[in-house]
């Protein structure tokens, strides 16, 4: 019995960015907890990673995908053309203990496209 191909897990530049925003909001936040704080969010996502490679569906559906408002549709259907486009046809979160990844994925490679915070209205920057 062989194991299962696992799936090539990336990041797109927009992933990279909201990291980086990440981290200066925990140190504008509380500059002596900033790098413990950054360093639990780095160990949670090696370990997503990990099992997105494993099981790309394992994230929940999209939930911005059922928005109501028009604005809403419009950027959810150009982030799903962008995934198709792209040949990664599904959406999904990962949720972490404090952060939400939105990611595109088919059943071979995935992409990281954002990273917010639980209390974060909508992911940024995803065109």
């Amino acid at each position: 019995m062989s194991l299962p191909v696992r799936a090539q897990v990336g990041a797109a530049p927009n992933f990279a960015t909201n990291l980086q925003q990440v981290q200066v909001f925990f140190e504008s936040q509380d500059a002596q907890s900033a790098a413990e704080r950054m360093a639990r969010l780095k160990a949670e996502l090696r370990e997503m990673k990990a099992m997105l490679a494993w099981s790309p569906a394992c994230g929940r559906a999209a939930r911005f995908l059922n928005a109501r408002s028009v604005q809403a549709h419009v950027k959810a259907a150009s982030v799903v053309q962008l995934a198709t486009q792209a040949g990664l046809p599904y959406l999904r979160e990962y949720v972490l203990a404090q952060h939400l990844v939105l990611y595109a994925h088919s059943d071979s490679e995935v992409v990281l496209l954002a990273l917010k915070g639980h209390r974060q209205l909508a992911y940024t920057a995803l065109q």
